[in-house]
């Protein structure tokens, strides 16, 4: 598409939305997810005529949930592309998203005439997109000039990728999308950046610190965080975990790391290693709110910590880190592996013994709850289902999300391999579910299961028509209770409204997927919701399983209502 312009047959000119497409092809961009409208219709129409895959979506904050989860999978960013002002906007809490987590993603935007924005003069979307993102992502720039197309597209990547992964924001205005240049002197701009994530070195005398700290200590641990997943450093966790035999629990999205029911993995018994740990090695893991910021009754109060993270402003943000090793986890874990030779520590045999003493009382507890005959099912029976499935498709992507349905599952199903998790994260943003689920199954070819509560569900749930117009390998399994935390609260209007928190217990969900084609199930018994499973995986074909659990089961606000203020009542 060539604009502003009559040029003569032999002439040899091209438009910035041309440009933008060659650069995002010589940078291996393969896949743009997004929602198209003025001004980048085109834009799309050219990516997918010159090879790369466009994902269309219905709301563009699902497509950005896509993106990240590419950026997570792949350690390359995940590309969103909005429309300006309000499919801008739409997008933005997942770009906040990402840079919150660490997931490198890019959202590009159009956007208006920014003369007529500066001013103020209304123009259509009007809106300054570029300065609203920048509290929002880890960088926000605008490209004004043709010339310039493939120098701010490295420049977001670069962003995106090095360091702490985030979320970055890319403006393409109007103007520069109808642009001419001519197109030899567009093409020598075009360039891929060198080494876009450079290897980030601890120093020696910080692993010596952190070896010398941990063969001193009695009661080590490690938590694993989705930092350490990320990172891709696999096997080499697993050597340094396995060689020191040190006890290990998992964060959510690091669980398969290593597999859950690893000898050393100490999750049923978090409780217990947490009050006992003398000292704990933060391997790509934060103390935030996830880990009660390192303090209180969770905690020993004497506790040690060596923190392995790329961002050194990291150290120190709740307690104080007695051994901070400032670097890539992947440079960070080889090079405490090197160290062993001369610094090694290896955990007690009284201290493993006590770690799985302390599991056996959890894990029959557990058992318990999965064994639950009590019909309508609740959800640990309802999960027990789902995991007699998932343990035999141990490549199968797990997406979580909801209150109870979040916790719950995350407690009960297993993973086996790294990076088959995603969920809600550290915002603990609902939502997350289809974008998530669209993306893993675009990036990795294999099938998917999303576990949803039925609240969560209904942020994004228009997306299965997206599941199913690209006829994606995904099993969406609702567990409905009815209501958000529960379906077990009354009406206090005195006008016969729901209470808060009631959604429709007897709502068929799987109704919506038959309507674009896809495989709908219901299910009332844990037999029936295995077989539903079992064959939505097996047919790699958009399923929907509504699963009808008891309204009364769940608690308010899962395992955080700890968080949720209680206020006293005036009736």
């Amino acid at each position: 598409m060539i604009t502003n312009q009559n040029p003569t047959p032999d002439t040899n000119l091209t438009d910035g939305m041309h440009v933008v497409v060659d650069a995002l092809k010589k940078n291996g961009i393969d896949t743009i997810y997004g929602v198209v409208g003025i001004p980048v219709t085109d834009l799309a129409r050219h990516a997918q005529e010159e090879g790369i895959r466009y994902i269309g979506f219905r709301h563009e904050q699902s497509a950005g949930y896509a993106a990240a989860a590419t950026g997570f999978l792949t350690k390359k960013p995940g590309i969103l592309l909005t429309v300006s002002a309000p499919g801008f906007l739409n997008g933005l809490t997942a770009l906040a998203n990402a840079t919150t987590n660490g997931f490198p993603m890019i959202q590009i935007s159009g956007s208006s005439d920014r003369a007529i924005i500066d001013l103020q003069q209304g123009d259509y979307e009007e809106l300054d997109q570029m300065n609203i993102a920048k509290p929002f992502a880890k960088a926000s720039y605008r490209i004004n000039r043709p010339e310039d197309i493939a120098t701010g597209l490295a420049r977001a990547i670069r962003a995106a990728v090095s360091g702490r992964p985030g979320g970055v924001y890319l403006d393409l205005t109007t103007a520069l999308l109808a642009s001419v240049i001519d197109k030899d002197v567009a093409d020598k701009t075009l360039f891929a950046p060198i080494d876009p994530s450079p290897a980030s070195i601890p120093s020696p005398a910080s692993i010596d610190r952190a070896l010398k700290l941990l063969a001193g200590a009695k009661t080590p641990l490690v938590i694993l965080g989705k930092g350490a997943a990320y990172a891709q450093a696999d096997d080499a966790i697993k050597e340094l975990i396995e060689k020191t035999g040190v006890p290990y629990i998992p964060m959510s999205m690091a669980k398969g790391l290593l597999p859950d029911d690893h000898p050393q993995c100490a999750a049923s018994a978090r409780g217990f290693v947490l009050e006992n740990a003398d000292v704990v090695v933060l391997l790509g893991a934060r103390l935030n709110w996830l880990l009660s910021h390192g303090k209180g009754k969770h905690w020993n109060p004497n506790v040690q910590f060596v923190q392995l993270d790329i961002d050194a402003m990291e150290f120190d943000s709740n307690r104080p880190i007695a051994a901070p090793v400032a670097g890539d986890i992947v440079s960070s874990v080889d090079a405490l592996l090197a160290g062993l030779a001369t610094t090694p520590f290896k955990a007690t045999d009284e201290w493993t013994k006590a770690v799985n003493d302390a599991k056996i009382p959890n894990d029959e507890k557990m058992k318990v709850k999965l064994s639950n005959t009590d019909m309508p099912m609740d959800f640990f029976s309802a999960l027990n289902a789902v995991k007699g499935v998932m343990d035999n498709h141990k490549d199968v992507y797990l997406v979580n999300e909801g209150a109870n349905t979040l916790d719950d599952t995350r407690n009960v199903i297993n993973l086996y391999q790294p990076r088959h998790r995603l969920d809600c994260g550290t915002w603990g943003v609902m939502g997350v579910g289809m974008g998530f689920a669209i993306g893993a199954a675009i990036t990795s070819g294999k099938s998917v299961v999303a576990i949803e509560g039925d609240s969560a569900f209904g942020f994004d749930g228009m997306e299965i028509e997206t599941i199913c117009r690209f006829k994606l390998p995904v099993t969406v399994v609702i567990l409905n209770n009815g209501g958000i935390y529960n379906d077990a609260h009354i009406d206090l209007s005195g006008h016969g409204d729901p209470s808060p928190t009631t959604l429709m217990p007897n709502a068929h969900y799987e109704k919506m997927i038959e309507g674009f084609g896809g495989t709908p199930y219901y299910a009332t018994t844990p037999a029936e919701l295995s077989k539903a499973l079992e064959a939505g995986i097996a047919s790699k074909k958009p399923t929907l399983i509504c699963v009808e659990i008891n309204p009364q089961c769940g608690t308010e606000s899962g395992h955080i209502g700890n968080l949720n203020p209680k206020v006293i009542s005036n009736k």
